[in-house]
């Protein structure tokens, strides 16, 4: 092929020197040069000094190739200093026809000279003598050492490989080499331009190394560049393999192009191309991250039919899609095809069944996995064992995740900070700081890193367990470290101050969260809103709300709930309900804690029917009231004197199929005892008894308080020591 007869016009055969004429170099005979070297200096008369010139380049490089026959690379260190890219490039040039002699001086130059500052020629010229060599390895590291250089283009990188390729009669593996170089290099683009500028001086790259470009970009996800690579290999001519297909193949699925593939094939195949194993695999990997299992179900039983037995890698793709989907039955029965197949499952394998169950917590089945895993002689990973541990360990079994990780070690596998931190997380959730702060201790003893993962774990233990004062320390200790606190580590001790009630500090938290450009989001503001309102700030409140929609952070029904049983907590209910017809048309769907709210609203304003009818209104609606939607009900009318009102809502509450509590019961008995109806609020405590709610403290003060008001000592002292006798103690002050 044309491309394959390299005519280098441009290129010159070796490099002159200022000092160096073509003459000169060969003006000195090995004779003369003997003499030269043995030649005492002769005693002559006082003359008037002569200023003469340095030892010419030439003379100096004979003296390098005398020095290099004669096997005396010692005398090298004379000339070390003296060399420059240009000597470099015509010693190697002389050596061209004597491999052995270019070696020890290339070897030389690399090792006892860094600080020679050369030329991309000069490099070149070494590149080539060491690819002839086959000591292709030192030839890349060269190679990385010029496409390293600052200010270098990819075109000089080139240039300087073509001018010094046949002065030195070097092979074309040298263009190869430096593309596989640039893709090793991650320098991708540059591999791409110097493979462009190649292709312009007609040479052609060879189909391996045009794979190595093309993995390279479809890889990293430059999948148009890659393409723009692919067409100009199909013009260069070179015959394109397996492995260039399955790299495009892979290009269309990561662009999500798969409608594609099948005319890709079918090109493919007009090459004499053809599909292999991978390409079935890579085309199901993808069908799976798709989630289109039918057309991945398709591809395996169409593998047969082709030749092509599914390995474990196969139906690994398939298992792992499955549990991903939630469809763990399934998963089961192919792994159990699997098996009937003759197919040993692997780790993987059951990693995909064990980290579905674990996501489910199903303890039992996962321990079932992990059992046949190790009968069937299957090592358990660090993937078993971190999943497993975490499963225990968030299910409070933190004495079984311990045994496990024993285990682990046991079997020689080092646990990770992933894995310290989920024990971490597991003493954590008990309230055993103590505890998770010596698993603190061991992560560090075996040299794990403390990442941000593990630091905003321990912060959310104590934050939890309202330990502030130490939270902010170690925030603070986290900085001093170096490790960058993220949205997790803000959000996390924003809430617990706000829990605290100290929203000075959490406000403060807030403000450097965005002064580091970490966007707060929508649980951010709702956990600072719901802060200030629990301390009846709502107007602070409001301000966060205006600037979270500023910020383009818009409100969902938790804001909303949180600013309207604000509003409800105030007494404002004409506010609230401004702010629920606002939810309500902007379609956002509301919940029975919002309208739970509502009804709370209008109670503690003193409009208890008008809370009932917004109860009646989203009932209609299809919301279902509980509990707690009746017994703020009933004890807005027992504060509104509406006892009658009050003491319906006990049947509707039945009615509803809802069973009255403690406080539904005693709410109404405050009412009537308050009120002198002694009568009705023995009834209640009868009604009470029956239903199977038994009286509490709250109860027989009420009665006894009611009896005392009513002058009716009897009634209260014998309620007093009924009081007694269930084990209550009584407030003896009436």
């Amino acid at each position: 092929m044309a491309a394959q007869c390299l005519h280098f016009r441009n290129s010159t055969p070796r490099i002159l020197t200022s000092h160096t004429t073509p003459q000169s170099v060969y003006s000195v005979s090995n004779k003369s040069l003997t003499t030269l070297q043995t030649l005492e200096p002769s005693i002559e008369p006082y003359q008037e000094p002569i200023a003469t010139p340095p030892l010419p380049d030439s003379l100096l490089v004979e003296k390098i190739i005398f020095s290099l026959k004669r096997g005396n690379t010692n005398s090298f260190i004379n000339y070390q200093f003296r060399l420059n890219p240009s000597i470099v490039v015509e010693v190697v040039h002389r050596c061209r026809d004597n491999l052995n002699l270019g070696q020890k001086f290339v070897e030389f130059v690399t090792h006892n000279c860094p600080n020679l500052k050369h030329s991309s020629v000069s490099l070149s010229a070494m590149i080539h003598i060491l690819v002839r060599s086959r000591r292709l390895s030192d030839a890349q590291a060269l190679i990385l050492r010029m496409v390293r250089r600052s200010g270098i283009s990819r075109v000089e990188v080139v240039d300087s490989l073509f001018s010094t390729h046949s002065a030195v009669c070097s092979n074309t593996l040298v263009f190869d080499l430096l593309v596989r170089t640039y893709v090793q290099a991650r320098k991708l683009r540059e591999g791409a331009e110097a493979f462009r500028v190649l292709r312009g001086k007609g040479f052609c790259v060879s189909i391996n190394a045009c794979n190595s470009l093309l993995g390279g970009l479809v890889k990293v996800g430059w999948v148009d560049l890659a393409w723009e690579v692919y067409r100009e290999v199909v013009r260069s001519g070179v015959e394109l393999n397996v492995y260039s297909l399955n790299i495009m193949v892979n290009a269309l699925c990561k662009d999500q192009k798969m409608d594609n593939v099948k005319l890709f094939l079918s090109e493919m195949e007009e090459k004499g191309v053809f599909p292999d194993i991978v390409t079935y695999n890579t085309l199901i990997s993808a069908y799976c991250r798709e989630k289109l299992l039918d057309e991945a179900f398709d591809l395996l039983n169409s593998m047969s039919s082709m030749g092509f037995k599914p390995g474990v890698f196969t139906y690994n793709t398939l298992i792992n899609c499955l549990c991903k989907k939630g469809q763990y039955g399934r998963a089961k029965e192919i792994f159990d095809e699997m098996v009937h197949m003759g197919l040993s499952p692997d780790a993987a394998t059951y990693n995909a069944l064990i980290v579905e169950c674990c996501r489910k917590d199903d303890i039992l089945e996962a321990e079932k996995v992990s059992n046949e895993m190790l009968h069937r002689g299957v090592l358990p990973d660090l993937v078993t064992f971190s999943s497993l541990i975490g499963l225990f360990s968030r299910n409070g079994y933190l004495d079984r995740a311990l045994r496990l990780l024993g285990d682990m070690k046991r079997s020689g596998l080092v646990p990770d900070n992933v894995i310290y931190t989920i024990l971490m997380d597991g003493y954590c959730r008990k309230g055993l700081m103590s505890e998770a702060l010596k698993m603190w201790d061991e992560m560090l003893k075996h040299g794990c890193a403390i990442d941000v993962v593990t630091y905003n774990t321990f912060l959310n233990g104590l934050c939890k367990e309202k330990m502030l004062a130490e939270a902010d320390n170690l925030f603070s200790e986290m900085i001093e470290r170096g490790v960058l606190p993220d949205f997790y580590t803000f959000t996390t001790l924003i809430h617990g101050h706000c829990k605290n009630g100290n929203m000075h500090k959490a406000l403060s938290l807030f403000d450097r969260m965005t002064q580091r450009n970490i966007k707060p989001d929508i649980v951010t503001y709702n956990t600072l809103m719901d802060g200030y309102c629990k301390v009846g700030e709502i107007e602070k409140a409001n301000e966060l709300w205006n600037g979270m929609v500023y910020r383009k952070v818009f409100p969902n029904h938790i804001s909303y709930s949180i600013l309207i049983n604000g509003y409800c907590n105030m007494g404002r209910a004409s506010e609230a309900l401004k702010l629920w017809d606002e939810m309500v048309a902007k379609g956002i769907k509301y919940t029975l804690v919002t309208c739970n709210a509502i009804i709370k609203g209008y109670c503690r304003s003193g409009a208890a029917s008008k809370g009932y009818e917004f109860l009646s209104k989203i009932v209609s609606k299809g919301v279902v009231p509980d509990s707690i939607s009746y017994n703020t009900l009933i004890n807005g009318f027992v504060k509104e004197d509406n006892m009658d009102k009050a003491f319906l809502l006990i049947n509707k509450i039945e009615e509803e199929g809802l069973r009255p509590d403690g406080f539904t019961y005693n709410a109404i008995l405050h009412g009537f005892c308050g009120r002198g109806r002694m009568q009705e609020a023995e009834l209640i405590l009868s009604k009470m008894i029956e239903k199977g709610v038994n009286p509490d403290r709250s109860t027989y003060t009420a009665l006894i308080n009611g009896h005392v008001s009513q002058d009716n000592m009897k009634e209260a002292f014998r309620f007093h020591d009924e009081m007694l006798q269930r084990g209550f103690v009584p407030d003896d002050q009436f």
